[in-house]
């Protein structure tokens, strides 16, 4: 009893430290709205000029204190300053990157100036022993304890009761409403950001004396704050502070047990973290968040005699290259599979995951017991590496059906932090005897002697081979109807459902591939060797890798072969040695450097660079060739090997069959049926008790003052709320309980009042999405053979009818709003559906424009025997295109009839119409 005390006691010091760490994570996020992943290297390099000073220098300790925490001060400011305040108008993708880039310079310079090894760091505290019940314990961890608790109390105070804290609070609300009343968002973001870093450097002088002062061990702290931060909400420093100790208890009484559950209290952070997020079940709250512009993506086009030309380039090189040229040649395509299955789950999927490195070593670690253990062949030993991590990376991707953003990166982040520690480190399973890892001995690839200790070179083109087959894999599913379903995911998830496409399967297949590509690298890495050795596949080298991605450009294909030229022990770094000796030792930093360029001066990477050379080159060409080749289509601009045009047009078939006639298509004839249907939100009632029929070929509205629960009843109907509850029936199929996708599927299709477009994709392929249908063997076949097929009649029907036919190729940014309106019900129009519910579509129109799209709803009705439900402010255009009005009144309907029976109702025209008389209802 006294050991368990005794262990809970030295827990609370560890977990008051880890409080104080997550302090300052919640001083960041609630002054900038930004989740800050160098938060630990920040600390660190607080801790290493306290230590430079007292050391080296002779500073007595608290003035050397003082100077460490002052630089992690002035580290943060300029982090804000430099590198978040000019992304305040990117994606959430770059600030977050923004912040692993000042990850990757500060730990790349205390590398450089310290090495990794752990320092012993003598305590200041008071160190003697103390007896509490019984239990006797170190009076430095009750110092701590009690530091913890004062700041946490002030903290409390400041920003509950002064203007600062007062400021913070209403920035964090609504910087629009905040600046109006005089209060600088960049300042009050600047403020926090020093304190928060202050604390960071705080904690990381504090902390040495307890694990050692190593740059490592402190920048991983991240993870135990960042779960005391998840249980505080981000928002609360007394619960933050509740977190960090009942986390550094859990994680003492762990390794109470012994060695053998080392790992497993190394994973509690992560445990609680995985607990927190999945149990929400949301992301955190991001600012700005209607301003993004996510990172451009290429077509993925493969023009054959470029790529032809490369390889034979590349493979010419290898035979003349030397042993350690080829070691560099190998580490550069081996990393380059890396950053390709990054772009997989993140530059097509929008899926933020830092677990790259922890799926490689899962490759090599199967693998590697494939050939050691069963001694299976090299061929055998890959194929079994690469399946056999898809199930893993479908684990990884499990959270990302209910978090997503910066939430799935930590949690990323942290399950690949657990991996290593509960398995690559772990020597019973990660080594056989006499090795420092699992022995696979000399390769042989179908009887050649592939040996990349014998014949590095042969191992180098076999590595070049299999990156340019996982290259034309990536390529043909971004072209397929499969890749433009994880492109609809990534820019609207919301969207994407309403289209009838299963976002859960499109986040699952995403990871899974990205796992195979991830796994293919780990194991080409593993057995270069006689050893997989996992040294080779540290968790937090995920961040370096993510950063890589975008300094290639994390949308297109021929971006991973130069990003990781940046790395360490690449072709890069030889070339450097070549100009300026000892520049490889540098590479880390100048590739973070040039990762904080990227991020200000162009998001989107070298990659989108290229392709516009490229472009430009292709134009160039053509236009020499003269007239007879005019008819090729600027979007088949010339790339570089694996080809990615301009930017953000996506690859679309070019021949289109002619439009056909107006009455080439009916919908299938099923009428909606919506019973007592009703939607709180809290105590609130949104809709109360609403029934209501839409036949085929009719048109209902349903009207009402702002507030009445129009959209919620929509919401309802579609499946976008689980605060509904009644019954929803479609022809005679009882849809009330299916997914929103499977709604859609099922002939329920919508257009939203914010019309939710997929922006970084053309007007076509916003029509591919919602009218493609795959098969139960398409993602599959995507894989070899994407194939492609003109638009289906009935889509061609609704592009001629909204008038949409020369803006095909159009970006949707380029649309006028008109345009945006037209194409939102046209992609609604696309999926087939028997009852189309649309939500406002005439807001923002003019008058001619309104009359145009009543006439066109209209026609929907009459001439394709939809059953439409009209939402809608016009009340004009509502009376003169219904065939009946349903009117809501706070949630309730009060009313349902004939145009003209609804504009004489007293109640109605007392709620709603006014004195607009019954003879003014419009023909």
């Amino acid at each position: 009893m006294d050991d368990i005390l005794r262990f809970a006691l030295l827990g609370l010091g560890l977990g008051a430290l880890y409080a104080l760490t997550a302090h300052g994570i919640v001083l960041v996020y609630r002054g900038s709205g930004v989740l800050n992943f160098a938060h630990g290297a920040i600390g660190m390099a607080g801790a290493y000029v306290q230590w430079e000073l007292a050391v080296n220098h002779g500073v007595p300790y608290w003035p050397a204190v003082a100077c460490g925490v002052l630089g992690s001060t002035v580290l943060g400011v300029l982090t804000h300053l430099l590198v978040i305040r000019p992304l305040r108008r990117a994606s959430s993708l770059a600030r977050l990157v923004g912040t692993l880039a000042v990850f990757i310079v500060l730990t790349a310079v205390a590398v450089k100036r310290y090495g990794d090894s752990v320092q012993l760091v003598p305590a200041k505290l008071p160190s003697g022993l103390v007896e509490i019940a019984g239990a006797t314990v170190s009076e430095d961890r009750i110092w701590l304890l009690g530091i913890a608790v004062v700041v946490t109390a002030a903290l409390h105070a400041l920003y509950k009761r002064t203007l600062f804290g007062l400021g913070t609070t209403a920035v964090a609300e609504n910087q629009g409403a905040a600046a109006s009343l005089g209060w600088s968002a960049d300042l009050i973001a600047a403020a926090n950001w020093g304190l928060g870093s202050a604390l960071a450097g705080l904690t990381g002088i504090l902390i040495v004396p307890v694990i050692g002062l190593s740059v490592t061990g402190l920048t991983t702290l991240l993870l135990s704050a960042l779960a005391a931060a998840l249980v505080g909400r981000f928002s609360s420093f007394p619960v933050t502070l509740a977190g960090g100790l009942v986390i550094g208890v859990v994680q003492s009484e762990l390794t109470r047990f012994g060695s053998d559950v080392t790992g497993l209290a190394a994973s509690v952070p992560f445990l609680v973290i995985a607990l927190m997020l999945v149990a929400r079940g949301r992301a955190l709250p991001l600012r700005g968040t209607f301003l993004e512009r996510l990172p451009a993506l290429g077509t993925g086009r493969v023009r054959p005699v470029p790529l032809a030309l490369a390889v034979a380039t590349g493979l010419l090189l290898i035979a003349l290259s030397s042993p350690l040229w080829a070691d560099a040649i190998t580490n550069t395509l081996v990393l380059s599979l890396i950053i390709l299955s990054i772009i997989v789950v993140t530059g097509y999927a929008g899926q933020v995951s830092l677990a790259a490195y922890a799926l490689a070593g899962t490759g090599a670690f199967i693998a590697g017991h494939a050939a050691a253990d069963w001694g299976w062949p090299f061929e055998l030993a890959l194929l079994a590496g690469v399946l056999g991590t898809v199930p893993i990376g479908l684990l990884f991707a499990l959270p990302a059906v209910r978090t997503r953003g910066v939430n799935l990166a930590i949690i990323t982040l942290g399950l690949g932090t657990t991996l290593e520690t509960m398995v690559f480190q772990n020597t019973d399973l990660s080594t056989t005897p006499g090795s420092d890892g699992i022995a696979v001995g000399k390769q042989t690839l179908f009887g050649i002697d592939i040996s990349g200790v014998d014949h590095p070179q042969r191992y180098a083109a076999v590595v070049l081979v299999m990156l340019v087959g996982a290259t034309l894999v990536v390529a043909n599913v971004r072209r397929s109807r499969t890749g433009r379903r994880l492109i609809a995911v990534r820019a609207n998830e919301r969207a994407a459902a309403a289209l009838g496409i299963d976002v859960r399967a499109a986040k699952l297949y995403a990871f899974g591939l990205s796992a195979a590509i991830a796994a293919l690298a780990g194991v080409l890495t593993g057995f270069r060797s006689t050893s997989v050795v996992f040294a080779d596949f540290a968790s937090f080298e995920s961040i370096t890798a993510l950063g890589l991605a975008v300094i290639g450009g994390v949308g297109f294909l021929v971006g991973p072969l130069f990003a990781a030229t940046f790395a360490a022990g690449t072709v890069g770094a030889r070339f450097g040695d070549l100009v300026l000796p000892g520049l490889s030792e540098w590479m880390p930093l100048i590739g973070g450097i040039i990762l904080v360029l990227t991020l200000v001066g162009n998001q989107d990477g070298i990659g989108r660079e290229l392709g516009k050379q490229a472009a430009g080159a292709e134009r160039r060409l053509l236009s020499k060739r003269g007239p007879k080749h005019a008819g090729v289509t600027q979007d088949a601009a010339a790339e570089v090997a694996v080809g990615t045009a301009e930017g953000d047009e996506s690859a679309a078939p070019d021949v289109r069959p002619a439009a056909p006639s107006r009455a080439t298509h009916r919908a299938p004839g099923l009428p909606l049926r919506v019973r007592d249907l009703t939607v709180r939100y809290g105590g609130v009632v949104a809709v109360d008790g609403l029934s209501f029929d839409i036949e085929p070929g009719r048109v209902v509205g349903l009207i009402g003052p702002n507030g009445a629960g129009k959209t919620s009843a929509i919401d309802a109907v579609t499946g976008f709320t689980r605060a509904a509850s009644g019954s929803v029936r479609l022809g005679d199929r009882d849809v009330t309980r299916l997914p929103v996708h499977r709604r859609a599927g099922s002939g329920l299709s919508r257009s939203f009042q914010s019309l939710e477009l997929f922006e970084d994709m053309s007007v076509l392929d916003n029509l591919y999405a919602a009218c493609d249908r795959p098969g139960p063997w398409t993602y599959l076949k995507d894989l070899v053979r994407p194939g492609s097929r003109p638009l289906p009649a009935h889509v061609l029907v609704a592009v001629r009818e909204f008038g949409l036919e020369s803006a095909l190729d159009r970006p949707v940014g380029d649309l006028s709003y008109g345009e945006r309106r037209l194409l939102a019900i046209a992609r609604a129009v696309a999926t087939s559906p028997s009852v189309l519910l649309l939500d406002e579509p005439a807001a923002g129109l003019s008058d001619d424009e309104s009359r145009e799209l009543a006439h066109l709803v209209r026609r929907l009705a009459e001439d394709w025997g939809m059953g439409v439900l009209l939402v809608e402010h016009d009340v004009d255009m509502v009376m003169s295109v219904c065939d009946e009005v349903v009117v809501l009144d706070f949630g309730r309907r009060i009313c349902v009839g004939t145009p003209e029976e609804v504009r004489g109702d007293p109640a109605v025209r007392a709620a709603y119409l006014g004195d607009l008389a019954p003879e003014e209802v419009a023909p």
